[in-house]
């Protein structure tokens, strides 16, 4: 039977009490739990997939004895309507498969300015475009290793290094791979960030070396609050043959009282239309599209023109973004994407959204319409 949106709205009912954090007499436990309605619709030769998917976690943190303290915390995954790839072959693909797990096992020390986190553990560096934690999918990305951070009144300094990557279809990945990332912090109009990303995969001979800088800030020209982001890169890679690619993203944009208006271009180069700069560990989801049509970059590479609009009145969250996509090589033009989303914080604990995309293709790439409905609940 076709199942449709007021279906989850029906289950969701449950997790509309509010919570209140559970204290332990030495540490504290933590719960997250986020039961999110997802649909995927596409031209590809598959069955539209449906999905009613429940993620929970539970944690605990330890209390602080001279500065260290322990973190663990169990996930689990279950779909209650499974309509979809990797559920069932038939149909499309949502990326939240069925498991359970230890999401992070983490042992961290600080002392004043220096802190340190070594084992399982969740790690974001700026805006997650080449290390994140692909916090949208119901499990998340994390990474076995040992991090170090240093942070001055004016800068901040980190450097991690990776031994094993779970990604969020609960695959384990082996990496010997090295990230530093240095940001000065100092002034709201000029913050400065600089870093270099050796990604090695143990598995192959595959590694991805990434170089770069960026520049962006908040500032006041003639009375009116704007935005900016300007950022490049250089990548050399081998993923069966030696490449090399360039990344840049310029964007500008006005703050009014409630909302923020944003026009940017972002493009992964490409080497000679045989290669598009990758970021495998990113969060991906953010950048060019919810409909995820281009998590891989394409060889001939990718520009993305985008106009994003956010709206932003008490308990309420709103944004529209618009896409252009064209190939970095030879400038054909991979079709246009609208992504809408509508969110709503009914406490600090409970929150609810609504999103959804829809991508036309051109060049041969499908359509795709992509829709969700969840709620989230913390404590």
């Amino acid at each position: 039977m076709k199942k449709t949106a007021l279906t989850a709205g029906l289950l969701l009912t449950p997790l509309f009490a509010a919570a209140q954090p559970l204290n332990a007499t030495a540490g504290e436990f933590s719960g997250d739990f986020r039961l999110r309605y997802e649909t995927h619709q596409s031209d590809q030769q598959k069955k539209d997939a449906t999905a009613l998917t429940l993620r929970s976690r539970i944690g605990y943190q330890s209390p602080v004895f001279a500065g260290v303290s322990l973190l663990a915390e169990a996930e689990d995954v279950a779909a209650l309507i499974d309509e979809y790839t990797p559920q069932d072959n038939r149909y499309l693909t949502v990326a939240d498969p069925q498991n359970r797990e230890i999401n992070r096992a983490q042992l961290h020390y600080q002392q004043q300015q220096l802190a340190a986190t070594f084992g399982r553990q969740r790690i974001i560096l700026d805006n997650a475009r080449f290390i994140g934690n692909v916090g949208w999918r119901q499990n998340e990305q994390t990474y076995d290793a040992a991090l170090v951070r240093y942070n001055a009144a004016d800068f901040e300094l980190t450097y991690a290094y990776l031994d094993q990557v779970n990604d969020i279809f609960f695959g384990a990945t082996e990496v010997d791979s090295h990230v530093i990332h240095i940001k000065n912090h100092s002034a709201d109009a000029a913050r400065l960030s600089a870093y270099a990303y050796w990604l090695d995969f143990d598995d192959s001979a595959v590694y991805y070396h990434s170089y770069g800088t960026s520049l962006s800030g908040d500032t006041e020209l003639a009375g009116i609050n704007s935005h900016y982001r300007a950022e490049i890169a250089y990548q050399s890679a081998d993923n069966g043959d030696d490449r090399e690619a360039l990344y840049y993203r310029l964007e500008a944009g006005i703050t009014l009282k409630h909302s923020r208006l944003t026009l940017g271009n972002e493009t992964l180069g490409s080497d000679a239309g045989d290669y598009g700069f990758q970021t495998p560990l990113a969060t991906k989801h953010a950048f060019n599209g919810w409909a995820d049509r281009f998590l891989k970059t394409p060889d001939r590479g990718l520009s993305d023109n985008y106009l994003s609009l956010s709206y932003r009145l008490t308990a309420f969250n709103a944004l529209a973004v618009y896409h252009r996509y064209y190939s970095d090589r030879g400038h054909d033009e991979l079709g246009g994407e609208t992504n809408l989303k509508l969110g709503y914080n009914a406490s600090k604990q409970l929150n609810l959204g609504i999103k959804y995309a829809d991508f036309n293709g051109v060049a041969g790439q499908a359509d795709s319409q992509k829709f969700w409905l969840w709620t989230q609940l913390s404590f």
